[in-house]
């Protein structure tokens, strides 16, 4: 933007929330189709795992598609979704990891959409995308480190810090379904301050008003946001309809892949429309959202450009993207031709290439289901491994 001062607003939602809750029971079961199929002796490659999943009071129905070792069972899809379930925080009577109906309707992949992805069937010899579509990727200087922006990056941050309380620090009295909200205050394209901050979240304990829940919450706030950004004239809203004792899955119906804006840059740079969770990598709306994420974040860490945007698209079936292009900043050095020159240098770009060069084919999705798939700390096992900067010296060496 180039307006001097301006505001931006971005939203999160918790890992209670009835769509988290769903987005992760169907990334733990692309998880458990990596795990025991790898497990089984079955290559990773072949893997295909397309899981959606639906919650509300006190049931839950997973659908869809799958290829791999045939030793997983619906009993063992249940066990996993339950044991997602408890984990979050789930023991209410509306909703119970332990007494919630799991139906399984999950089926063998289409013959028709393998013969597009299997790498030597159909009408084209490589291993093409798994859909037709277009993904984004975005990084920016406004967190240093994460290079992510900053409204969306601190509505996490909240949400994370009250999950640890909760879970982990004795505060029993929070339930596992929130969302967070923080307008923030751009001078000169840079953040400076939050004018505004949203927070609504479950409460265990019905005695509690929004002025009890706001006292004991905003000092978990003010921690996580950076100094000086909290002021006098910051508004707050805090469980601002009042009471919210009855939330999750049994407040209201979940789904997976509803939450797409707060997965990703929280409506700073565009969006293809492709949901992530409950896919394997083959689904290029994932991978390849992974995949131009990486190369942004690597650009602007190599001093490319303040902030970086890609788009690239795909057609089923077919391996090359039809399309590559970056925004920059009209005023940056560096123009987006010479970038998109330097994407293609760098990185393979077909899926096959995506999943061999960020090492996709593994159980590391689950951790990925909340808080953002963007923004995170790679992982010991693999996580988040499209966060790494890794790509930083060579691109500098192709500036020259």
């Amino acid at each position: 933007m180039s307006r001097e001062t301006y505001e931006f607003t971005s939203e999160s939602v918790s890992e209670g929330h009835p769509d988290k809750v769903s987005d992760r029971i169907s990334d733990e079961i692309v998880d458990l189709y990596f795990r025991e199929s790898i497990a089984d002796g079955m290559s990773p490659w072949d893997v295909r795992v397309a899981a959606e999943t639906l919650t509300t009071t006190n049931k839950v129905v997973i659908a869809g598609e799958t290829r791999g070792t045939d030793r997983i069972t619906h009993d063992m899809i249940e066990e996993v979704a339950r044991a997602a379930i408890k984990d979050i925080g789930y023991e209410q009577e509306g909703f119970h990891w332990k007494h919630a109906d799991v139906d399984v309707l999950l089926h063998a992949q289409s013959v028709d959409i393998a013969q597009g992805v299997d790498s030597g069937t159909g009408l084209h010899s490589e291993e093409g995308a798994g859909d037709q579509g277009i993904m984004f990727g975005y990084a920016t200087l406004d967190v240093p480190g994460h290079l992510m922006p900053a409204p969306v990056h601190y509505s996490h941050k909240i949400l994370e810090r009250l999950a640890k309380a909760r879970k982990h620090e004795g505060e029993t009295w929070l339930g596992p379904d929130s969302k967070s909200q923080v307008t923030v205050r751009y001078h000169h394209g840079r953040p400076v301050e939050a004018t505004a901050i949203v927070l609504s979240t479950q409460h265990l304990d019905a005695s509690l008003d929004s002025a009890d829940i706001a006292e004991r919450v905003k000092p978990y706030i003010h921690e996580v946001l950076p100094a000086g950004w909290i002021t006098d004239n910051t508004i707050w809203h805090i469980n601002p309809t009042g009471k919210f004792v009855i939330g999750g899955p049994d407040g209201d119906a979940g789904l997976t892949g509803r939450k797409i804006i707060v997965d990703t840059y929280g409506g700073m740079a565009p969006h293809g429309g492709g949901a992530f969770s409950g896919k394997d990598p083959t689904k290029v709306d994932r991978s390849a959202a992974y995949a131009t994420r990486y190369l942004a974040k690597n650009l602007v860490a190599a001093g490319v450009a303040p902030w970086v945007e890609i788009q690239v698209s795909y057609a089923i079936g077919i391996a090359a993207p039809t399309s590559i292009y970056v925004n920059v900043d009209d005023h940056n050095p560096i123009k987006g031709d010479k970038i998109e020159t330097i994407i293609r240098s760098v990185m393979d770009l077909t899926p096959r290439g995506i999943r061999k060069h960020l090492d996709l084919n593994k159980p590391i999705y689950a951790p990925s289901a909340a808080y953002g798939h963007f923004g995170r700390d790679p992982g010991a096992n693999g996580e988040f491994s499209w966060e790494k900067t890794d790509l930083v010296d060579e691109i500098k060496s192709r500036l020259q």
